[in-house]
């Protein structure tokens, strides 16, 4: 298939970031098989089923991929960490065009269902204990999606935000000595746990959680409103909400994919 006929799935200029980022594929002896599929119309592929929902195995006809193909890459690609490099290289930019606002970063939680079962699930306390698992974001001060996480259903949102901000701060580029640093940290009531404030403190990161029967819930939206439309633009990808994957890391994988589409689409909004 000519990339004119899906070049409108993948972003102008995505490819080119993410090229460099993808593993070299297995080398096939001399006229055994057939040829390998080229890794920019699995690129494209694999976004087409974030964005539409669709089963791997399920891809038009026009994509000339079989269900095997996509399904191996696919896992190859996610377990060399490529989706989760691709967002770290997108954010490199944004933050080099001085886009990325980390004063104050935003922190929260969403629930998703989960329709087949799999690891990492557990009965939701708000829907009626239907299975699904926890998506975990921080955001700057902006919504920009700065690290995805997962967890079971049943897990409590506050499990989730020294996983969060620890994998906020390892994030650096070892070439230019990038280290991103959040000054304030805003969440809401269900992260106001004493220990949880003496850590952030250890860090010094500056605690704007909303403290239980004492802050409204005006005074916290102030600030927050950003990481409410981030979930919003992250389960408008089909392939999130519902989570259709039975394995997590497949989930964790389309879930990394989707903030760096978000991170690009606000990269190429801000910078054009």
């Amino acid at each position: 298939m000519g990339r004119g006929t899906w070049s409108w799935i993948v972003p102008d200029g995505l490819w080119e970031i993410a090229e460099p980022l993808i593993p070299p594929s297995r080398v096939r002896p001399q006229g055994g098989g057939t040829p390998d599929t080229p890794d920019e119309t699995l690129f494209a592929a694999i976004i087409y089923v974030l964005v539409s929902g669709c089963a791997l195995r399920a891809l038009p006809p026009c994509f000339g991929i079989s269900k095997s193909t996509a399904h191996r890459r696919f896992l190859i690609w996610s377990r060399a960490g490529v989706w989760g490099r691709l967002h770290q290289a997108v954010l490199h930019r944004l933050d080099d065009a001085g886009l990325v606002d980390v004063t104050r970063v935003v922190l929260d939680t969403a629930h998703v269902r989960a329709k087949k079962g799999g690891e990492h699930i557990g009965p939701s306390p708000v829907d009626r204990r239907k299975p699904g698992i926890k998506m975990h974001v921080l955001s700057d001060a902006n919504g920009l999606p700065l690290v995805v996480g997962i967890s079971a259903g049943n897990v409590h949102d506050s499990e989730g935000l020294k996983p969060m901000i620890t994998g906020h701060q390892t994030q650096h580029d070892p070439y230019r000595g990038r280290y991103f640093k959040a000054q304030r940290l805003h969440a809401d009531t269900a992260y106001d746990i004493p220990h949880l404030r003496r850590w952030l403190w250890g860090k010094h990161i500056g605690v704007r959680i909303a403290r239980k029967g004492i802050e409204s819930s005006e005074r916290l939206g102030r600030r927050r409103w950003v990481i409410e439309r981030t979930l919003s633009w992250l389960s408008g990808y089909h392939r999130l909400s519902p989570r259709y994957e039975r394995n997590p890391r497949n989930y964790l994988a389309f879930l990394g994919l989707a903030a760096t589409l978000c991170c690009y689409k606000r990269l190429v909004r801000l910078t054009t």
